[in-house]
Formats: C-alpha cells, sequence, structure tokens
C-alpha cells in the first residue's frame, strides 16, 4: 500500500522522508562541547559534516529540562500544545507532587505515531526509562513496525510492550549503569543495529546528561564522550541515513570559586516572608536520577496561599540576589508558551552561575563528587541544530527551535544525500 506524501502533526506538513531520518537528543549539550571536541581533534567525521551539511543554533524550551523539550522535539510544538512542562509537576486534579512521565499528560501526538499510523517504520531509544512511556505513546507494538525501549531497562524489552526482544543480544553489550557515559553509548550502538536490521523511516536517539552534568566543554571526560559519538554518527551516515542533531537543553556551571554549589533555596524564603508552608517550592528538575544534580536546576515554580499579593512577591523576588526573572503564572506561560494549568502562581529563573532550591535539608548532595553544574534557565536556552546535509533556506533573522528539527529535516535539507563518512 502506498503512503501519503505528507503527514500533517500539530500544524505542520510532514513530507514522508526518501530516506531513513535519524533525529539525536544529545541530553545537555551547550553547543561548545561539539565546538570544544572538535577543536581537540577527536570529532573527524563531526566536523566534515557540519562543513558539508548545516551547523546552526537553536532554543530550546524553558524551562531547559529533559521532559519539556524531548516532548517538544517529537511533536514539533511547545509546551502549550503537547501539555509536558516539567520532569516533576503539582498535578492540579490531586495536588501531589509527581513525575510528569505519565501520558494522561501528553496533550498531543508525536511525530512517529502520526507517520506510524500512516504505515510507517519507527524505532525510539532512549537512555533513562522515564521518557519511554511519553515517546512511545500510541505506537501499535503488535504490528510489527514499531519499536521503543531504554538502555536503562534493554534487558525486559519485549514484543509486546516494546516491539522488540533480545536487545542485549542484539547490540552485543551489556545493560549499563543508569550513572555513567556507556548508557548513553548503548543507544548509538542499538541505532546502527536497528538501521542494519529493520531499517525505519525514523528513529529518535535521546541521551542522557550524566556526563555533561560532571565534565565541562573540552574537558578529557567530555571529549571521550564526543568522540564515542562520533564514530557512531559517522557509522549512521555511512548507512545511508540523514542525521539531525540538536539538545534538549545546555549545562552551566552552578557554583562559586569554593566549587561549593551557589544556591538560592526558595521555600525557606517564602517561608520567611508568609510563614512556613503557606506557599510551595516546585522544582520541575526533579526526577528518579538526581546524584549527579541533587535536584538543583534553574527554574522553579511557586504555588502561593489564596489572596497572595502576587505581583508584590515578585518585586521582592526580582530584589534576591542571583535572580534573573520573576513571572506571574499568566506572563511566564504567554513568555515561554506553557500550559497554565501546571505552572504555579510564579516562575523563577536564577542566573547561569546560580541553582534554586527549596530548602538544603531536602537536598542530598552527597552524590556531587564534582562542582555542581545544572540547567533549567534561560542560560541554558542555546542548543546546536545540525544536519547531515546543506539547509536550502536561508536562516538569517529566524528564531530556529530545537522542535524545528524534524520540520527541518524532511523540508529544508538538499535532496542529494552526501556521503561524508570517510
Amino acid at each position: 500500500m502506498p503512503h501519503p506524501s505528507s503527514i500533517s502533526v500539530n500544524g505542520r506538513e510532514y513530507p514522508w522522508p526518501e530516506s531513513p531520518l535519524i533525529v539525536v537528543c544529545v541530553d545537555g549539550s551547550e553547543p561548545a562541547y561539539i565546538e570544544e571536541a572538535i577543536k581537540a581533534g577527536v570529532m573527524p567525521f563531526t566536523a566534515k559534516m557540519l562543513a558539508e551539511g548545516a551547523d546552526l543554533r537553536a532554543d530550546c524550551v524553558v524551562p531547559s529540562f529533559t521532559n519539556p523539550n524531548n516532548l517538544s522535539i517529537v511533536t514539533g510544538a511547545p509546551p502549550s500544545v503537547h501539555g509536558i512542562c516539567g520532569n516533576f509537576i503539582l498535578d492540579p486534579e490531586t495536588g501531589d507532587e509527581v513525575m510528569m512521565n505519565d501520558p494522561k499528560y501528553l496533550k498531543a501526538d508525536t511525530i512517529f505515531k502520526a507517520f506510524h499510523d500512516a504505515g510507517a517504520t519507527v524505532a525510539v531509544v532512549t537512555a533513562k526509562d522515564k521518557l519511554r512511556n511519553l515517546l512511545g505513546h500510541g505506537l501499535d507494538f503488535a504490528s510489527g513496525r514499531a519499536i521503543c525501549f531504554s538502555s536503562e531497562y534493554a534487558d525486559q524489552a519485549t514484543v509486546a510492550g516494546n516491539g522488540i526482544d533480545g536487545v542485549v543480544e542484539l547490540v552485543g553489550k551489556p545493560v549499563p549503569s543508569v550513572y555513567s557515559a556507556e548508557l548513553s553509548e548503548f543507544i548509538f550502538a542499538a541505532g546502527v543495529k536497528l538501521l542494519e536490521s529493520h531499517r525505519p523511516d525514523l528513529m529518535y536517539l535521546s541521551t542522557t546528561d550524566y556526563v555533561q552534568h560532571k565534565h565541562a566543554p573540552g574537558s578529557e571526560g567530555a571529549n571521550s564522550f564526543y568522540a564515542m559519538m562520533d564514530g557512531y554518527w559517522a557509522q549512521l551516515v555511512e548507512l545511508g541515513a540523514t542525521l539531525a542533531i540538536t539538545a534538549d537543553h545546555g549545562m552551566s556551571a552552578k557554583h562559586g570559586a569554593d566549587s561549593l554549589p551557589k544556591v538560592i533555596y526558595l521555600q525557606e524564603v517564602f517561608d520567611d516572608w508568609l510563614g512556613e508552608g503557606a506557599a510551595r517550592v516546585i522544582l520541575p528538575i526533579t526526577d528518579p536520577y538526581v546524584v549527579h544534580h541533587g535536584a538543583l536546576g534553574g527554574y522553579a515554580t511557586v504555588y502561593l496561599p489564596e489572596g497572595a499579593d502576587v505581583d508584590g512577591l515578585c518585586k521582592q523576588v526580582m530584589a534576591l540576589p542571583n535572580v534573573e526573572t520573576c513571572l506571574s503564572n499568566q506572563d511566564a506561560c504567554a513568555r515561554f508558551e506553557l500550559p497554565s494549568d501546571k505552572v504555579g502562581d510564579l516562575v523563577i529563573v536564577s542566573v547561569e552561575d546560580t541553582a534554586l532550591g527549596t530548602a538544603p535539608a531536602r537536598h542530598d548532595l552527597s552524590g556531587l563528587n564534582e562542582p555542581l553544574r545544572s540547567h533549567g534557565g534561560i542560560s541554558e536556552q542555546t542548543v546546536p541544530l545540525l544536519f547531515s546535509r546543506p539547509v536550502t533556506k536561508s536562516t538569517t533573522d529566524i528564531r530556529l527551535r530545537n522542535f524545528d528539527i524534524f520540520f527541518m529535516a524532511m523540508n529544508d535539507l538538499a535532496d542529494t544525500q552526501e556521503r561524508i563518512a570517510s
């Protein structure tokens, strides 16, 4: 049965890809990581790819966290459309603090679902399992045309639940620790094997930012990680895929010259102003994997008691050292394109070198064996937008977003695939 020439997804038109399209989300990859690795000579394939393809910059979604940005990338739309605005939220229906990884919070179809429903073969591989249910929502694994699994639980993948089994045997690597660079390497090794064996029309590979939380751009640890990716990217293009690469967010050092974390503990601040427990501070960076950042990021939302002076409190917050901005719900949702029902009365963003927390006793920093590096704010918004083929239209004076990546890869790239793998 012939496939349609294009698919409409969330108000955008996506032509059917002429060759396998692989989109990579390198978690936490501010542009300097690739720039420094290329300067160091450890990414020879990527250097050639960018010289012959496209090397652009884009803005990610704020809050610059994993879940909102991955879902923006795979829906081609901001959180106001797809509904996912954090890793962790205050559920407006129950009042409970919950992980935002349940598909019930997802308001829009993914590009994968739309193409799969039209007959395409799709494959999604994530590092951590927290994203898998959201990214794979709506896929029919019984069809034989859909695969979705995580490195974290690769050994538990089944045909019924993931569209594939025997992943560890296929990849030829053991399941890595969730706190390791190898968790991301497993994704790329799997991507190569899936491209060889299943030849999906669309593939999405999403890493973990464990390395970026630990290592600054240009460091030995970072360059080693990016050299690893360079080798796999070369293999994917050599196998005939179009490769598009972006990030869910950047990463910043959030510590002082003494290497200790610089933190504004907001729950303590609001307890002092309004009384203990009167306000409720939510940190949307929170997830089950906090060893490498201690749940400290650059963005917070605050639920205030009824009748509180929102504008007055905003002014008080802005007077605190190292706060970049404080916005009301309405202003924050308009500026950052967020769903208003899942955001508190205030949104607070810290400056680049400072993190936001609740109270010291609520953050376990014992796992921070390196100075704190984290994300969440406006300062981590710039990300790479890279393509293995040239972009055919001018991007001058256009605000590019990381969630433009599928649209650009299907609409704006040169027709002929250049073989640039060495």
